[in-house]
């Protein structure tokens, strides 16, 4: 599963990929996660499902690219300008 999270604190995104979200989501909060863990809290904002591991980290790479970001920007546009 890849997911989207966005921090509360700079309002950027954070793109990663796992087989337990809820699990993740709360290691991230928590500040268990070293590159996440001077930017909590965060809120899932967009998920993604995988059909396995090779898939996920395919489309996680994707996603932090430049036409990955505006991917998701596009998708979550009428979410983010409210």
């Amino acid at each position: 599963m890849i997911y989207v999270l966005q921090s509360l604190k700079d309002l950027n995104f954070y793109v990663g990929y796992t087989n337990n979200l809820v699990k993740r989501i709360e290691e991230h909060n928590k500040g268990k996660v070293p590159s996440t863990k001077n930017r909590v809290p965060f809120k899932l904002i967009y998920w993604e499902g995988c059909l396995n591991q090779q898939d996920a980290t395919r489309r996680e790479k994707y996603l932090k690219t430049s036409w990955g970001k505006r991917f998701i920007k596009n998708r979550l546009k009428s979410y983010l300008t409210g």
